[in-house]
């Protein structure tokens, strides 16, 4: 029986290391963001590669929620999808949602949002992705018969195996050491707005070590940061512990 696994996380998190650690098992299909150009081509926002995503995706979310509940690959026991939970727009209907299995993957809201902002000048709440990320773990608690699973990216990095050991045992799927090695450079799985934002992952072989300094988050996005605290805070709360 086929698992999906449905990770669902904000931008500049560690979801496209994961996405690899997860293609690098060898029985596993892993598909990167399969709502981008619904997202895009819905919301007329202006992303690097915009037109270029809404070309080589499917705009019909329809057609993409089938896509993410029917076979994987040939020879793939298992479907990794790497979602980013703004992509989840209101509209978009969620009783599809219940055929996945779903994991949250939170990362400090000022960490992303300073990695954020190197990227792209100017940024509200909704880009940050943790409002919707709390939306979708409530929807999906209350529709299955436990919570689903949270990994917080910063305590991720300082025990990657452990941390993975602790999420394959959940999923009921074997560990495999391949999850935590991987060759370097792009792959065919990626979207095709890798060039504008994997230029770290390409250079990874592995999960890195998290930075432990500061970070400054600018005045002017502060009142932000305090916006989807609170969310990522109760998502922290129920956090994967090894």
């Amino acid at each position: 029986m086929t698992l999906y696994v449905a990770m669902w996380s904000g931008p500049r998190n560690i979801s496209t290391a994961m996405m690899r650690a997860f293609e690098n098992r060898g029985d596993c299909e892993v598909v990167d963001e399969p709502l981008y150009a619904h997202y895009l081509a819905h919301t007329g926002l202006d992303h690097p590669g915009r037109e270029q995503v809404i070309a080589a995706g499917d705009t019909d979310w329809r057609r993409v929620a089938t896509r993410l509940t029917t076979s994987p690959a040939a020879g793939a026991a298992l479907m990794y999808q790497k979602h980013m939970t703004h992509h989840l727009l209101p509209h978009i209907g969620r009783d599809w949602l219940a055929q996945l299995t779903h994991v949250f993957l939170i990362r400090d809201p000022r960490r992303v949002l300073v990695s954020y902002l190197k990227s792209r000048p100017h940024a509200v709440a909704a880009d940050i992705g943790v409002l919707q990320q709390r939306e979708i773990f409530e929807y999906v608690s209350r529709s299955s018969a436990c919570a689903p699973a949270v990994i917080d990216a910063g305590e991720f990095l300082r025990a990657p195996e452990a941390q993975l050991r602790a999420l394959c045992g959940l999923l009921a799927i074997e560990f495999t050491p391949r999850m935590l090695h991987w060759p370097a450079g792009p792959r065919p799985s990626d979207g095709v707005w890798a060039p504008y934002w994997y230029q770290q992952v390409y250079r990874s072989t592995g999960f890195e070590t998290p930075a432990e300094d500061d970070v400054q988050v600018p005045e002017q996005f502060r009142s932000l940061v305090a916006q989807v605290m609170p969310a990522f805070e109760e998502l922290f709360a129920r956090r994967l512990r090894t």
